[in-house]
């Protein structure tokens, strides 16, 4: 203890005692002092932590001093050279003290004014700043996801099955309508209705569609009055921002539809672009029953049977009948043709069929040059009848630019950029398609086959996947994996795709593809004899795929030159075939492009195997 205390009596002495409080309280000032400060000089972040650092580490050196000094007259003496009778320590301590007494009083001060004066200025600040960076994280946001909304499909509310096609003609109306307001972003009619009757909650609805806001309501036709209510709800929390009720005269359903899309568009604060009746769907003489038989044919259209189709083509011809002006219908017409000639006729019935197509794509043109819609049709006939490819992407081309905000406008453009060649290029614009309309599942299919061609095989498989998901029994899809898992070199998983094919046409393609690859040449000899019996006459391109596995160039393009002999269209699908381009320097490969309208293949960023 006598030990103990004489040390701590020595400290006291010598002053180091005083000494470190002076040095705490002096630190602690300038720390301060240099929070406040070093960011008025925009002083980078580790000038802080290096004035920190380097008080703490002079703390001992400093103590240090004071053990070993003695002020004098004379100046720093060690103290084991200065005589007790000369001691100044009693008269240091004094100065000390006072020293302590005034940087307390200056640090008491600094801290009442730092924190009644400066601090509520920093928080100003930086609740100003927060506030800034949140708005604009928010608006980056919402730059990203749009003042977005999607259509549900409206419910039909008759109790008559048949009068579906009417609901549903609205539904897709009241999208056509709001894609043509500026600053909205519109969810297309592929994704939101595929939650006819969903049980999901809005925010899960929203979440799964990239919408801020859901339109949902029903539609009832009764006679001569037309009831419809709608809804506008918030996606994130369920809240109805809007909602009304209608019963109105069904001759005034046209007045009735822009009314309820200018109400949306004021809930909204967004505004009607320029030019957006590129997309009109009603007839110029305005004539309901015309305007009804368009609507039918729509829906049976989409039921995609040869039976379906042909019924839309009575249901067309009559509304256009009715309104021979009426160039939406004509338009629809000339798809619908080309849809029947290209998926459900073949030989002479083909040939009629998309001669057909262009008469009434011609009519369209010259009635409404400006309709989008018309162009649509038009590329999509010039691409399967005649495999125009250029032709076609100049169709598509001139539809988005009468209406850019239209998303199959911008998956024409982005897909004919891509069979020929230009895959980045046109996959950007897919990417923006998809990002309008995030669940049509056939345009992840395409998409995985431009991601594939790129040889960005995960993001392929993703792409394709989620194709599956949509369309679990769609043809083609697992073909598409069994490729990818084929270019990784991995022929157990491309079996396995191929497995899950659905059986027809394709299950057998995509078993004779992943069979050359595998390790027993005797069955895939078999499966490539199984796929020429039954669909060598359909599927020729295919066949050349399979012959072009095998490394066969001769057979390859002995089945090339079938395919284009029978004007089989899957051979715009050359320069983004990886199997193909295997031969992508063969200049047999160049010539056969040349034949068919296509580019160089060398000119192709697609990759071979």
């Amino acid at each position: 203890m006598a030990t103990s205390g004489g040390f701590i009596a020595e400290l006291k002495r010598r002053n180091v005692i005083r000494m470190a409080g002076l040095y705490l309280v002096t630190a602690w000032l300038l720390v301060q002092i240099g929070a406040t400060l070093l960011p008025v000089f925009d002083a980078p972040a580790w000038t802080m932590k290096a004035l920190v650092v380097t008080l703490a580490v002079a703390f001992v050196p400093a103590l240090a001093v004071a053990w070993m000094f003695e002020l004098t007259p004379q100046g720093l003496k060690r103290d084991a050279d200065v005589p007790p009778a000369e001691y100044m320590a009693p008269r240091s301590a004094r100065t000390l003290d006072r020293a302590i007494i005034v940087l307390l009083a200056l640090a008491l001060g600094y801290f009442g004014f730092d924190k009644f004066v400066l601090l509520p200025r920093r928080e100003a600040v930086l609740v100003a700043e927060t506030t800034r960076v949140a708005s604009a994280n928010a608006a980056v946001q919402l730059a990203k996801r749009g003042n977005s909304i999607a259509v549900l499909p409206l419910v039909n509310a008759s109790g008559d099955a048949s009068q579906q096609f009417f609901s549903d003609g609205l539904s897709e109306n009241l999208i056509t309508t709001l894609a043509g307001f500026g600053g909205l972003k519109v969810i297309g009619r592929t994704s939101s209705f595929q939650f006819r009757d969903s049980k999901d909650d809005a925010r899960t609805i929203g979440r799964k569609l990239g919408a801020a806001n859901l339109i949902t309501g029903s539609v009832q036709h009764a006679g001569d009055v037309v009831r419809i209510r709608v809804e506008l709800i918030v996606a994130a929390d369920g809240s109805t921002l809007w909602s009304q009720h209608y019963d109105r005269p069904y001759k005034d359903l046209f007045a009735l539809q822009d009314e309820i899309a200018r109400t949306i568009a004021g809930v909204l604060k967004v505004r009607l672009l320029s030019g957006s009746n590129a997309q009109d769907e009603r007839p110029p003489g305005g004539n309901l029953d015309a305007y009804s038989g368009y609507l039918q044919a729509r829906h049976d259209a989409r039921l995609g049977t040869e039976a379906d189709l042909q019924r839309a083509v009575r249901s067309l011809e009559t509304a256009t009948r009715i309104d021979p002006q009426y160039a939406r219908a004509w338009a629809e017409l000339s798809r619908v043709w080309t849809v029947l000639a290209a998926a459900g006729l073949s030989g002479v019935e083909a040939k009629q069929a998309y001669a057909e197509s262009r008469r009434v794509s011609d009519l369209a043109l010259e009635l409404a040059p400006n309709l989008a819609y018309a162009h649509i049709a038009r590329g999509w006939l010039l691409e399967n009848s005649e495999l125009d490819w250029s032709g076609a992407e100049r169709e598509y081309r001139r539809a988005l630019q009468l209406a850019p905000e239209l998303e199959q406008s911008k998956f024409s453009v982005g897909s004919m950029l891509a069979s020929q060649g230009k895959l980045d290029e046109g996959m950007r614009l897919v990417r923006e398609a998809i990002a309008i309309d995030p669940l049509a599942g056939t345009w992840w299919n395409w998409a995985s086959a431009y991601l594939s061609a790129q040889g960005k095989l995960d993001e392929a498989e993703q792409a394709i996947r989620k194709s599956i998901e949509l369309r679990p029994n769609a043809g083609s899809a697992w073909t598409q994996l069994a490729i990818i898992q084929i270019q990784r070199g991995d022929p157990k998983a491309a079996l396995d795709a191929a497995k899950h094919e659905p059986e027809g046409v394709w299950s057998d393609i995509a078993v004779a593809m992943a069979r050359q690859v595998g390790p027993d040449p005797a069955l895939a000899d078999a499966a490539l004899k199984t796929l020429i019996v039954n669909y060598g006459d359909v599927a020729p391109y295919q066949v050349a795929q399979v012959y072009a596995l095998r490394n066969d160039a001769d057979a390859t393009f002995v089945w090339l030159e079938r395919a284009r002999v029978g004007g089989d269209p899957a051979i715009g699908s050359i320069l983004i075939d990886p199997l193909v381009m295997r031969y992508k320097n063969d200049p047999r490969l160049a010539t056969f492009c040349k034949s068919v309208g296509l580019p160089p293949p060398t000119e192709s960023q697609a990759k071979g195997l």
